[in-house]
């Protein structure tokens, strides 16, 4: 079939019109150049949806000129994330923010049905995705999307937990105090500081050098590849796991309702016929996926994946922290090593806040060992037995090797991050 020479001239002129277009793209694209999705309808509307993929997929030149670090603490309720965390708000140059994504799952989750399907699942990663790559950005409008009851010109006293962020309680965005002030406790914070003023808030993270934030709503670690993937970012994760026995024996003191049957079967010897064992089996499938994908070394986390046990970090804080610091490449300063000093060495009237920081670290990684009948511990042992080994965690044989605190359960490894 014959072209005309009129439709070779307009083939023509259509190239020189999209290779003009290519080019001024190339020239003006800003950092938002992607479409942003409206964050309630986050996985469900085609379009945007295609077009974020496309963003995720292809080039683009709008790289992290500012330099900034991005921290994610990827970790499980009652692991010790609160702690982890802490070693980066207390640093001077870091922004530091304590599950904002808790905002994302109690606006969509009224929304979402309660069958937990894969539909539901990805709505909120993709909200928690967008959200996320914002509050990286510094622009922490971003979170009014969520926050219940909205904000009113961008200021709020709904924050969640926003005590745990130094910089959120400290001048300038805490404009009641000065910078001679003794920093505040976190249930001070909003006594003296009122309510966040946003705008503030976003200014004092542009000013700080590097944006760490803490969450423990993202299951697995492949739940984020495009945001590392994402070359406007920095994104370095540092996935936090604890053994599974440890983690049972804390949530049921710590949820008591929530673990009730758990701690009926620990008070009387019997198992509830209706146990719900995913609350133990989701937390061992969810570290079995994450790691696996983490120590597999796959192209794209490469130099972006550091795995920190829990255990490692109570029985050496200084160490495995100046670890952390080095991986992320960014030097530790003294607020940080004097912290650990003296958060590491809690009486027990300290450690009693169930979301307190102040213990001793050690005594602590070993606590459940006395908390847990060995009937749990045989299941829970039966039931994660592959991430146990995975992660070097040594299984027990009889009541007296449970209670035995001169055998150590935590076997000697090194999960370098370096590679």
């Amino acid at each position: 079939m014959q072209c005309s020479w009129k439709a070779v001239l307009l083939l023509a002129l259509a190239s020189i019109a999209i290779q003009y277009t290519a080019i001024r793209t190339f020239t003006t694209k800003s950092f938002h150049s992607c479409p942003v999705p409206n964050p309630m309808n986050c996985s469900l509307n085609q379009e945007t949806e295609s077009a974020d993929r496309l963003c995720d997929e292809s080039p683009t030149f709008a790289y992290n000129l500012s330099k900034k670090t991005h921290v994610l603490i990827l970790a499980t309720t009652r692991s010790g994330s609160s702690f982890v965390g802490q070693l980066f708000n207390q640093h001077f140059d870091v922004f530091y923010l304590f599950e904002p994504l808790y905002h994302v799952q109690y606006t969509l989750i009224p929304k979402l049905t309660q069958t937990k399907g894969s539909t539901d699942r990805r709505i909120m990663l993709g909200a928690g995705r967008d959200l996320l790559r914002s509050l990286y950005d510094c622009d922490l409008y971003f979170l009014e999307n969520y926050i219940k009851p909205p904000p009113v010109n961008h200021t709020t006293d709904r924050l969640f937990r926003r005590g745990a962020s130094k910089a959120l309680c400290s001048p300038p965005v805490c404009e009641t105090l000065t910078t001679i002030d003794i920093p505040l406790e976190e249930g001070d914070c909003v006594k003296k500081c009122g309510t966040l003023n946003l705008t503030l808030a976003t200014e004092s993270c542009k000013d700080h050098g590097h944006v760490a934030i803490k969450t423990v709503r993202v299951p697995e670690v492949s739940d984020l590849r495009a945001l590392v993937e994402d070359p406007r970012l920095n994104l370095k994760i540092i996935q936090l796991v604890r053994d599974p026995r440890g983690i049972l024996a804390s949530r049921s003191e710590t949820f008591r309702d929530t673990y009730r049957l758990w701690r009926i079967w620990d008070g009387t010897g019997r198992k509830p016929y209706n146990l719900d064992v995913t609350q133990l089996t989701t937390v061992c499938e969810d570290f079995l996926n994450s790691v696996s994908t983490g120590l597999n070394r796959p192209p794209w986390l490469k130099g972006k994946y550091m795995l920190v046990r829990y255990e490692d970090l109570a029985r050496n804080p200084l160490k495995k922290t100046e670890e952390m610091y080095e991986f992320l490449g960014i030097p530790m300063d003294s607020n940080v090593e004097r912290w650990i000093q003296n958060n590491t060495r809690g009486d027990r009237s300290a450690a009693k806040h169930k979301y307190g920081t102040v213990r001793n670290s050690a005594a602590t990684a070993e606590k459940w060992r006395f908390r847990l009948s060995y009937e749990i511990v045989a299941f829970t042992q039966n039931a994660c037995q592959q991430v146990l080994v995975q992660l070097g965690y040594k299984l027990v044989s009889s009541e007296e090797e449970l209670k035995n605190l001169s055998i150590s359960l935590v076997e000697e490894r090194d999960f370098l991050p370096f590679w």
